[in-house]
């Protein structure tokens, strides 16, 4: 295929399922080229290879600048004695397909994609949750809520929520289904709608599969976290948390796809206000308050497989949430610190203090005091270790300000030989009442720095 097509001085698209189905149709392979007539080009590109490759099983061809050829090649099962006939039979096939394909993009744009919108109310969504019609008005608010949060026009986030499914009710997604959103794009365009609006039609989808493209456009992220949000509250609020392998909405890729966004663009938001937001605008169908909840508890859940596939701990990730960020793209920051911080000569004798000043505080059966007061400190080692934690507190603090969380442990690193000395020379549980809780209060005031990162004393 890639031979012939260089012939032309094109380039052929090669779909990898496409590829291994027609190896699988073929005992004797030989390529074969053909034509059609290049005022099909006017319909979109993405359709005419929908159709070559769903329906026909031919491999599209594209110019050097991209640009989509008007030829095709098809790959015949045998080595004809007149390859012409192969050719002259394929071309016939494909011309009425094209055709049906010109019709649809010429009637669907006899309107503007808003046009669409009152049929969205004669199709339901889930029975319990309403029409489309109504999930575009919950996504627009939380798109305009989001908009909002994020400084970006709050009114063109919600128009793009109110046309996103506009193009379900179209044509040519009847006919090509796997177009939704891309054909979005087209039908925004030629009605005159916002550039950035136009991208969110298509980009509302992302990303499809592991791997995808994020969103890029403002108007996409946005709309595409506000549909993710509304199906994961919405589906969990009635009852049809995934189990198993049963997973009907794809709820386990909305919230890969959730999390993606907020982590790789990176966008600032609060995982669990945003899903209160969107449980409040179910109220009208459904309580959703304790689903917020549990959908939060959900997608954090898969966090420790989004970092499996970075070559990052499950512990790493536990010592993280278990101190209760909200925000993915603090909780990864604050992952990727953790996992610098391993890798210094001091973690893990700090981690191991980390962990017996957790056992001592907790087998203390005291409260121990939130700062650390010298008055009542007697030992030279302690009086120092004290010292030091007052002195890094500023530092730490600063750091943590500017979520430089790798800075913040490595400065904390600083601290090993004088825990050790501590450990040392230092008897915590003592009978006098005041020295006990002030050396209660200095391993507290320990733990808080290194907590104000991750809970240190999880990691293995």
């Amino acid at each position: 295929v890639e031979s012939l097509a260089a012939q032309v001085n094109g380039q052929a698209l090669i779909d990898e399922e496409l590829l291994d189905e027609v190896t699988g149709l073929c005992e004797w392979p030989k390529a074969v080229m053909g034509s059609f007539d290049d005022g099909f080009l006017e319909v979109p590109p993405e359709v005419l290879i929908e159709t070559m490759q769903k329906h026909q099983k031919y491999f599209a061809l594209r110019s050097s600048d991209g640009q989509l050829l008007p030829r095709f090649i098809t790959i015949s099962n045998i080595e004809s004695l007149d390859e012409g006939q192969v050719r002259s039979g394929n071309e016939r096939v494909i011309r009425p397909r094209f055709s049906d394909a010109a019709f649809f993009w010429t009637q669907d744009l006899k309107r503007p994609l808003e046009a669409y919108a009152p049929r969205l109310k004669h199709v339901v969504f889930q029975k319990k949750l309403g029409s489309l019609a109504e999930k575009s008005s919950r996504v627009s608010q939380i798109s305009r809520y989001l908009a909002g949060l994020l400084g970006l026009d709050e009114e063109l986030a919600a128009r793009a929520a109110h046309l996103a499914k506009c193009d379900l009710m179209t044509q040519m997604i009847f006919e090509f289904g796997s177009l939704q959103g891309i054909m979005g794009r087209y039908y925004a365009q030629r009605s005159g709608e916002d550039p950035c609006l136009c991208a969110a039609m298509e980009e509302q989808y992302l990303p499809r599969h592991a791997g995808d493209r994020l969103p890029e456009s403002g108007c996409g992220q946005v709309l595409s976290i506000a549909d993710k949000l509304d199906t994961l509250v919405g589906i969990f609020a009635i009852g049809e948390r995934p189990s198993g392998v049963k997973d009907p909405y794809a709820l386990r890729r909305a919230s890969i796809g959730l999390l993606r966004i907020l982590i790789e663009t990176p966008i600032d938001l609060d995982l669990r206000e945003i899903l209160d937001f969107a449980a409040e605008e179910l109220r009208e169908r459904v309580e959703a308050k304790q689903a917020a909840e549990e959908v939060f508890q959900y997608v954090m859940e898969r966090l420790k497989g989004y970092y499996h596939d970075k070559q990052i701990g499950s512990d790493i990730v536990d010592a993280v949430l278990s101190i209760g960020v909200t925000k993915p793209s603090d909780i990864d920051a604050r992952v990727f610190a953790v996992q610098a911080y391993l890798g210094l000569p001091e973690a893990a004798s700090l981690t191991a203090a980390n962990k017996r000043i957790r056992n001592i505080l907790r087998k203390s059966g005291e409260v121990a005091p939130e700062f650390v007061d010298p008055r009542y400190l007697v030992e030279g080692t302690e009086k120092k270790f004290a010292k030091r934690l007052i002195e890094l507190q500023d530092v730490v603090a600063c750091r943590l300000d500017a979520r430089d969380y790798e800075g913040a442990l490595a400065v904390l690193a600083s601290l090993r030989g004088d825990v050790d000395a501590f450990f040392n020379d230092i008897m915590v549980m003592v009978d006098e009442p005041k020295l006990r809780s002030s050396r209660l209060g200095l391993l507290r005031s320990m733990e808080k720095l290194f907590l104000g990162v991750a809970d240190i004393s999880r990691l293995q």
